[in-house]
């Protein structure tokens, strides 16, 4: 659950530190104090997108910051592990801070992150829904991913969208090469006839280069013989020969070293120059005496390389590129020949199609088991919400074969016995919607893992008793998890378990209270007479707030981790939310007494 949201130069607020408790809670105010400027702020925390970062920044500051805790659930310990953002405590903590020049940076228990990974672990931890929620209903796919969501049906949906997707490309690759199999039998034979030429000549790897450096050392045979000769003689084979004057100048050295025995290192040198040029003649003389000089030899070397030229011309690349075309000429001949197997082809598409049938009639099966639930589970909770005799109902037709599966998921409605069930978009009223968005909510309430749901307004439009409704609903919901509501209906805020109020002086946000029962008492009155509470809106807001804490079945626990006691009939005083130091010292059967933090305005 989420124990504290801080924000520094956000918008216009300077600072204010928020701290939450358990179970459901309203934040109420007047109309413009700033109550869903603090879920968009939630929202920015837990890696949402902003139209303009910079405008999020209080006029004058450097950067906003936002800083929300929460309790970590057993599945996002796992998560944070993996990801090595563990710290160690039994508390998670997620910062942003957007600069003035709309740049954002994003933390996780203090370890850099990217706004990806901020996003995949507030989704794990915080769901908002809001004031227009309800229109997803309306949209054939949002009403598939619900029923899905509702069922744990997720996996499989994802496996038939890959499955759908490997059977459309084994389809498509047979469709290409039935369409392509005249290009295909072309390009075939123009490579054949390319191979042909390039098969009979049979080009070594690296024969151009031997060939290449075989005819320049033959065609130019004597002369490499006459040097090496001369060369030879000069070294060592007349008089005053190198090797001579080199012996003369050791003998020389010799007789000085007698005289400085730092010569000997110079005569060492010269020692080992006598030695290399013996060894450079010997070689030369050899050279000279068993050159190549056949002329037979240069003239079948001399016909290779006329052969080479001749392919390369036809082919009009380089001579020395045959071997690597003849190789990408074979790679290209297997590919168009495999592309052009449809028998292989046309077994892999159904084989794919198959592995596709095979998930989507799974996934069909068990949409249909939940589609029952879900449809039972929200028509239980539609006469509570004042539709006493509306039917819902979750159809599920037929479809083309796609990566949604065998069928379409629709969601229909009838507000009157008299009146046919008709799709849910074509026949609800924006009330019917709203209501029906929120049974649907409390339906999936178990299947869904995240601790916190947020609703921003989700009432909307909707008063009278039908407000009772939904209040008691959101109440029940808050009996298992952290609920927090921003609404202006007081029967909402008169079923809350602990009560946030926003309080605006000026154009700017002053303070966010926690109420004790007689502010909360006053805070539904002002509400219901909508300016200052009068005696008669004072003992009609203590009727409602303790009526609703008189249909409690169970008790709600008063702080994050503490463990429900007996079932109780009155909730009435359900905790107010800790302060933070008594958040991180840990569980507690006693509802700690709530500080009121204050938010400043620059």
């Amino acid at each position: 659950m989420l124990r504290t949201l801080t924000l520094r130069d956000f918008l216009f607020i300077e600072r204010a530190e928020i701290t939450f408790g358990a179970g459901f809670c309203v934040l109420t105010g007047e109309t413009g104090a700033g109550k869903s400027i603090l879920l968009d702020a939630l929202g920015l925390g837990l890696g949402g997108r902003a139209e303009s970062a910079s405008a999020s920044v209080r006029v004058g500051a450097e950067r906003a910051e936002i800083v929300a805790e929460f309790d970590a659930p057993p599945g996002l310990r796992d998560w944070l592990k993996t990801a090595e953002l563990d710290g160690g405590d039994a508390a998670v903590l997620l910062r942003r801070v957007i600069d003035r020049d709309g740049r954002s940076r994003a933390f996780i228990n203090g370890t850099p992150v990217t706004i990806s990974q901020l996003r995949d672990c507030g989704q794990r931890l915080l769901e908002i829904h809001g004031q227009h929620a309800s229109q997803a209903l309306l949209l054939p796919d949002g009403q598939r991913q619900l029923l899905d969501a509702f069922g744990a049906l997720e996996p499989l949906a994802a496996q038939v969208e890959q499955s759908w997707r490997q059977w459309r490309d084994a389809q498509q690759a047979l469709n290409a090469a039935r369409a392509g199999e005249r290009e295909r039998e072309q390009a075939l034979a123009a490579i054949e006839w390319q191979l042909e030429g390039i098969d009979a000549l049979a080009p070594g790897e690296d024969e151009w280069q031997s060939l290449h450096d075989e005819q320049t050392r033959l065609a130019h045979g004597q002369r490499l013989i006459e040097a090496a000769g001369q060369i030879s003689e000069a070294l060592s084979g007349q008089e005053d020969s190198l090797r001579d004057r080199i012996e003369s100048f050791i003998s020389e050295l010799r007789t000085c070293q007698r005289l400085d025995a730092r010569l000997g290192e110079a005569i060492d040198m010269l020692d080992a120059a006598r030695i290399n040029v013996d060894e450079s003649a010997s070689f030369l003389a050899h050279y000279a005496q068993n050159g190549d000089l056949d002329p037979a030899r240069l003239a079948q070397v001399e016909h290779r390389v006329g052969e080479w030229f001749a392919i390369a011309r036809k082919l009009r690349i380089d001579p020395s590129e045959l071997a690597g075309h003849a190789r990408h000429l074979a790679a290209q001949r297997q590919q168009l020949e495999q592309a052009g197997d449809l028998a292989a082809l046309s077994a892999a598409a159904q084989a794919a199609e198959r592995s596709w049938r095979e998930a989507a009639e799974s996934l069909s099966a068990a949409r249909a088991g939940h589609a029952r639930r879900l449809s039972e589970r929200v028509q239980r909770d539609l006469p509570e919400l004042g539709m006493a005799d509306a039917r819902f109902a979750i159809r599920l037709e037929p479809a083309e074969p796609g990566p949604g599966g065998l069928e379409k998921v629709g969601f229909w409605f009838s507000g009157h016995p008299d009146l046919p069930e008709r799709a849910l978009a074509r026949v609800a009223s924006g009330g019917e919607l709203s209501r029906i968005s929120l049974a649907i909510t409390v339906a999936a309430a178990d299947a869904n893992p995240v601790p916190t749901l947020i609703f921003d307004e989700a009432d909307a439009g909707i008063g009278g008793s039908v407000a009772d409704a939904i209040g008691r609903l959101m109440r029940r919901l808050g009996a298992d998890r952290q609920i927090l509501a921003v609404t202006h209906l007081p029967q909402v805020a008169a079923c809350a378990h602990w009560h946030l109020r926003v309080l605006r002086e000026q154009s700017a946000v002053r303070r966010i209270d926690p109420l004790d029962p007689e502010a909360r008492r006053d805070e539904v009155a002002r509400m219901l007479g909508g300016g200052e509470a009068s005696r008669t809106s004072r003992e009609h807001a203590r009727e409602l707030i303790e009526v609703a804490a008189a249909e409690d079945v169970r008790d709600v626990p008063a702080a994050a981790g503490t463990k429900r006691g007996p079932a109780r009939k009155s909730a009435a005083r359900a905790s107010a939310p800790a302060s933070s130091a008594d958040a991180k010292s840990g569980p507690s059967r006693r509802p700690a007494r709530a500080r009121k933090p204050q938010a400043k305005a620059g």
